[in-house]
């Protein structure tokens, strides 16, 4: 979602307590009950979704600007590649604003993806791009940058301060009280990129300790969720770094992977480093899920990624769908060259063009004919 590439490792120092954290999570699914579920799922295929008239969450979903003429269209042309999920993120301050009128706009969202076969994986917060969301009118999209509007949940200001948790309790505890049982819904991605510290964009915004607040914070996200009650699964997707040990991982990516009900992943590499990535996370034994991937100025292409996506039975969610506001199909480096007046050489994400036509017609073939075709079987984890 990020500009991964220009993103700088961290090294996150972090107590022993949180290091010392136990591998049997309390309300964990076990990894029976997640390949059960997994084994009455279709191959999942989607995108993450936003309507091509929203520049972020809020902007998709208050009332002035949901848009429900916009999201049956593109659903629809979803649907007609045989896609069956969308990657959709919310956000806390929309509960915040009206409760029930948000859960009546998601109620409305899900009626129009069942009518065309899609079942949502919901996002609850998100650590990438502007740390300072205000509600109301969205600002226009910077000319010629990437994903200049898209918003971080919680913002860096309720994140600092304690008081504004139980807030932030009281959001999960409502949306996933409301949906948690609504077979509509696929499952929660509970936070996106919790350590990522946006040093290409905001990077002087954040809070010098964000990772070590996301740190403390990320568990008892989980557990509000699972006090909810929700008969769903939950992940959050590890997004860089070595995982094919425990000693390589990082004090966020071992609560990730260890709260994770399924687990998931983001690679916007090549299609060779896409099949390592699945390799080093079969060890886990529990279904996977690449929820973010295809960034074509970067070698991620559904070419390269898709097909082997289906080899293993991983879930595949490509980023981005129909070009709008969001201006995703620029390249991360827009931050630093804007590519005002011209167009990138090739589109860096996004599917279609506003008018519905494809940007590359043999990438929807392609689509078609992977999602049309029947599933490989794959135990979970398997070789």
């Amino acid at each position: 979602m990020n500009s991964r590439r220009l993103v700088p490792i961290l090294t996150v120092l972090c107590t022993v307590t949180v290091l010392a954290q136990p591998r049997a999570t309390p309300g964990r699914w076990s990894e029976g009950r997640a390949a059960q579920w997994y084994s009455a799922q279709p191959w999942l295929v989607g995108s993450n979704y936003v309507p091509a008239t929203a520049i972020n969450e809020l902007e998709m979903w208050q009332a002035e600007t949901f848009d429900p003429a916009t999201i049956e269209k593109e659903l629809a042309l979803a649907e007609g590649l045989g896609m069956n999920t969308m990657r959709v993120f919310l956000h806390d301050l929309l509960w915040q604003q009206d409760a029930a009128g948000y859960r009546a706009r998601i109620d409305q969202f899900l009626a129009i993806a069942a009518r065309h076969r899609i079942k949502p994986l919901l996002v609850l917060f998100d650590s990438v791009w502007d740390p300072n969301p205000k509600l109301g009118p969205q600002r226009a999209p910077t000319p010629g940058v990437h994903n200049s509007g898209w918003l971080q949940s919680p913002g860096a200001k309720a994140l600092q301060d304690p008081a504004e948790h139980p807030r932030l309790r009281t959001y999960v505890m409502g949306v996933a009280g409301a949906f948690g049982k609504d077979p509509r819904v696929l499952g929660w991605d509970i936070w996106n990129e919790p350590d990522n510290t946006n040093d290409s964009s905001y990077g002087k915004q954040e809070p010098p300790n964000k990772v070590d607040l996301v740190l403390a914070l990320l568990p008892q996200v989980f557990a509000w969720v699972r006090e909810a009650g929700v008969e769903q699964p939950l992940t959050s997707g590890v997004w860089r770094g070595d995982w094919t040990a425990d000693a390589k991982l990082t004090p966020m990516e071992r609560i990730q992977l260890d709260q994770s009900d399924v687990i998931s992943f983001h690679s916007y590499d090549d299609g060779q480093t896409f099949e390592k990535r699945i390799h080093s996370l079969k060890r886990y034994q529990r279904p996977i899920l690449c929820t973010e991937y295809m960034a074509r100025g970067n070698g991620s292409t559904f070419q390269g990624s898709l097909p082997i996506a289906k080899k293993y039975n991983v879930a595949a969610y490509n980023w981005g769908f129909v070009a709008g506001k969001t201006q995703t199909h620029l390249p991360w480096d827009s931050w630093q060259k804007p590519y005002v007046g011209r167009e990138p050489a090739i589109w860096f994400h996004e599917i279609f063009r506003q008018d519905g036509t494809p940007y590359r017609q043999d990438e929807v073939d392609l689509i078609k004919t992977l999602t049309s075709s029947p599933a490989i079987p794959a135990a979970v984890g398997a070789p």
